[in-house]
């Protein structure tokens, strides 16, 4: 693993690194921050996956989280969003698939199955590197994210249930098998038979008998997707005819961005903070 950079934040260190993934086949970079009190002992550790066309590094610039983390004492890991470099595969013209757009799947498809399996990256790869070379507690884990990290963070909570303490989201993609801005990625990923497109999709997941202690979900508004590629009551149908607890929140007035991220980062870290103990 390879130092990119470590700065001091709050009394903690915001790291990033890089490392070659067998995953993902190429070379990849995350963020983590680590507040002070790993001085004392392993800290528990909160994910957030990002939307599309991000990196690592807009939540990490400004997802305004490391105060909080640091008074709460949550390692925060930030992976990116797909892999990258020459040679993979990409459609530069289009920015809901390829690069930055990793959707948080295992590619079925050639050429997009030899890099793009962001599913196995998140859920297997990366928390070996995280338990081995940070003071992580990986007994306990939480998850959240945002747009499409919303929608990896819900399917892979749902799918791993017995390994996050809790789940949230901001914004997030919760039945990608019939939004617009995602449809696409799935069938080129994973091919035509949308019977496979089930195993990542929130509301096809709880539909199928998956199942999670609750969520907390807030939502802008005036989200200029709201209602062509997010469309969180169906989520909410979802989850109350699987008596899953959601916590919905449409947030009047606030859009897409970070700007709405961050003004209410400060309420999910708690959430999180309360159920990793």
């Amino acid at each position: 693993m390879e130092v990119v950079s470590e700065v001091m934040a709050h009394g903690g260190v915001q790291g990033v690194y890089r490392h070659p993934s067998g995953s993902c086949d190429c070379d990849m970079t995350f963020a983590v921050y680590v507040p002070e009190q790993s001085s004392a002992g392993p800290l528990p550790v909160l994910w957030y996956l990002s939307g599309l066309t991000c990196t690592h590094a807009n939540v990490m610039e400004k997802g305004e989280y490391r105060r909080l983390a640091a008074e709460l004492g949550l390692i925060v890991v930030c992976p990116d969003t797909s892999p990258r470099g020459d040679g993979i595969a990409d459609e530069a013209d289009n920015w809901q698939l390829g690069t930055g757009a990793g959707f948080y799947v295992d590619a079925t498809q050639q050429p997009w199955s030899q890099n793009y399996r962001m599913y196995s990256y998140i859920v297997d790869e990366l928390p070996g590197i995280i338990a081995a070379g940070f003071p992580a507690d990986m007994e306990r884990q939480a998850i959240f994210g945002h747009s499409m990290g919303g929608h990896g963070a819900l399917t892979i909570a749902l799918k791993n249930p017995d390994r996050f303490k809790s789940c949230s989201a901001f914004a997030p993609i919760v039945n990608p098998m019939t939004a617009d801005w995602s449809m696409g990625a799935l069938e080129t990923y994973l091919g035509a038979d949308r019977a496979a497109w089930r195993a990542h999709d929130a509301c096809a997941l709880i539909e199928d008998g998956a199942r999670f202690s609750e969520f907390l979900v807030d939502q802008g508004d005036a989200d200029g997707f709201l209602h062509d590629g997010l469309r969180p009551w169906l989520l909410e149908e979802a989850c109350r005819k699987a008596c899953i607890p959601l916590t919905l929140r449409m947030r009047a007035g606030y859009d897409h961005s970070y700007y709405f991220i961050s003004s209410f980062m400060e309420d999910h870290l708690r959430w999180h903070a309360d159920r990793l103990g």
